[in-house]
């Protein structure tokens, strides 16, 4: 049995959003709408590293308005994504955390994953045309 250590470094962060992405990239539901979006997946990778490292080690390094790319994306979609996807992409999240890593920064990376899952969707459907 191999033991897990806690997220300790850009490394580990890096790691972590590679082995999600590839599962991401791979998956029925949401492969499509993530391989049409991302034009260059080593570029976004490093970029989702910078966020979550920021998230997790609270360095200044990530830039950008991950709100209104997600919000252009559903635009993108007509309007399609929703809870759903959110909770496939919260399972991947979950699945990767628990196969590579556990601790108290694994436990955050739950923890603010769950809460902007929740927070992306509330904006994605604030931004959507009235009816």
């Amino acid at each position: 049995m191999t033991l897990k250590k806690d997220i300790k470094n850009r490394k580990d962060v890096n790691n972590l959003v590679t082995q999600f992405y590839k599962k991401i990239r791979k998956d029925d539901l949401l492969g499509p709408i993530f391989n049409k979006a991302i034009a260059d997946w080593p570029i976004h990778l490093e970029h989702l590293t910078d966020f979550w490292e920021t998230q997790l080690f609270f360095v200044a390094k990530f830039k950008g308005n991950p709100i209104l790319k997600h919000q252009v994306v559903d635009a993108e979609s007509n309007y399609t994504i929703e809870a759903l996807h959110f909770g496939v992409w919260l399972n991947y999240w979950f699945e990767t955390l628990d196969a590579l890593f556990e601790g108290d920064r694994a436990v955050v990376a739950k923890n603010r994953a769950r809460n902007m899952g929740s927070h992306f969707y509330l904006k994605l459907f604030e931004a959507r045309p009235k009816s």
